[in-house]
C-alpha cells in the first residue's frame, strides 16, 4: 500500500495501556477489599498450578496481556505460553500454564480470561474476513468503532487476526467525512467534498509543527460524481461509502482513469457474506466496524492440575 496508517504491535504503549485496563480490572473484582470466598477456602502458602485451555477453536490474541496482568497482580506467578499470538487453535489446546501461589491464580483468573476472550474473539473474527476475501489483494481495516479505554489492545487482536489498522484515532491522520460538510453548510459554508479536501491542504501546509502534521488526507464520498471531483483534488485515500458493488466497480474504473495513485477503501454494512463481492470489485481496502463491536470473546478456561 502507498500509504498507510499506525499498525500496532506489542510494544511499550500497548503495555502501558493494558496496565492500565488491568489494574482497573482488579480494582472493579476487589474494589479494595478482598476475595472473602478464597480468602475463607484457601490458605495463603498453598501453591498451585493451573493450565488456559481454549474450550473452542479460533485465533489466540492476548497472551502478552494476560501474562502482564498475572505480573501485575502477583509476581510470584509464573506464565509460561505454549502458543503464539496469531495462532489458529482447536478446541482443548493449552494456551499456557501458570504456577505461583493458589491464593493469587483464583483471584487474578477471571482478569486473566476475560482478556484473553475478548481479544482471541476479535483475532477470530477478523481471521473470518480476513479469509473470506481469499486470494484477492485487499486489506481488511477496523475502524474506531472500538471498546473506551481498550482501542490499542483491540486493535492489535486485529493484527493478530490478519487484518489492518485505520487510524488509531482523531490525531492520526485526517478523515473528511459527511458530518464535517454538514456542520460547515449549517455555518453557512457549503463545501463539497472536493473542497474541503483543498482547504484541509492549505491548513495543513499553514500548520506548525510540520512534524505533527497528519500524514494521510481521506475523503468520504457517496456518489460518484463526488468521487469523480474529489480525485483530481490529491486525497492519499478516497471512502467510498455504503456504495452498491455495481457503483463500487465504477468507482474503480474512475479512479483508475483519473488518479491511479490514489487508493479506494469500501466501506458501510460490510458482512461476511458480501465481503467476497466486494472484495473482487477492485478496492484495495474494506474497513469493517464488526471486527471490534460485534465480536463474540472466545471461551477460554482455566482447568487446575
Amino acid at each position: 500500500m502507498k500509504h498507510d496508517f499506525t499498525q500496532i504491535v506489542w510494544d511499550a504503549a500497548l503495555e502501558a495501556e493494558c496496565r492500565r485496563i488491568v489494574q482497573s480490572a482488579f480494582g472493579e473484582d476487589l474494589h479494595g477489599q478482598v476475595d472473602w470466598t478464597t480468602d475463607a477456602l484457601v490458605r495463603p502458602d498453598d501453591m498451585g498450578r493451573a493450565a488456559v485451555v481454549a474450550r473452542q477453536p479460533g485465533v489466540v490474541a492476548g497472551l502478552p496481556a494476560a501474562q502482564l496482568a498475572a505480573a501485575e497482580f502477583d509476581s510470584r506467578i509464573d506464565w509460561q505460553s505454549t502458543v503464539t499470538d496469531g495462532s489458529a487453535i482447536t478446541a482443548g489446546t493449552v494456551l499456557a500454564t501458570l504456577t505461583g501461589p493458589a491464593h493469587s491464580l483464583l483471584i487474578a483468573e477471571r482478569v486473566l480470561l476475560n482478556l484473553l476472550g475478548r481479544l482471541s474473539g476479535i483475532a477470530t473474527l477478523t481471521r473470518r474476513f480476513v479469509d473470506a476475501v481469499g486470494s484477492t489483494p485487499v486489506r481488511i481495516y477496523d475502524t474506531r468503532k472500538t471498546t473506551p479505554g481498550w482501542r490499542r489492545l483491540e486493535k492489535y487482536a486485529v493484527r493478530q487476526g490478519g487484518g489492518w489498522n485505520h487510524r488509531l484515532g482523531l490525531f492520526d491522520a485526517v478523515l473528511i467525512k459527511d458530518n464535517h460538510l454538514a456542520v460547515a453548510a449549517a455555518a453557512g459554508s457549503n463545501l463539497t467534498p472536493a473542497e474541503a479536501v483543498r482547504h484541509v491542504r492549505q491548513f495543513l501546509s499553514s500548520a506548525a509543527p510540520s512534524s505533527d502534521v497528519p500524514k494521510i488526507l481521506e475523503v468520504e464520498v457517496d456518489t460518484l460524481e463526488q468521487l469523480s471531483a474529489v480525485l483530481p483534488t490529491g486525497p492519499d485515500l478516497v471512502l467510498l461509502d455504503n456504495m452498491t458493488l455495481d457503483q463500487l466497480r465504477a468507482a474503480v474504473a474512475l479512479r483508475n482513469s483519473l488518479a491511479s495513485n490514489v487508493e479506494l477503501e469500501a466501506s458501510g454494512g460490510v458482512t461476511l457474506s458480501t465481503i467476497a463481492d466486494i472484495a473482487r470489485t477492485g478496492v484495495e481496502r474494506i474497513s469493517v466496524g464488526a471486527l471490534t463491536h460485534s465480536a463474540i470473546g472466545l471461551d477460554i478456561g482455566l482447568d487446575w492440575a
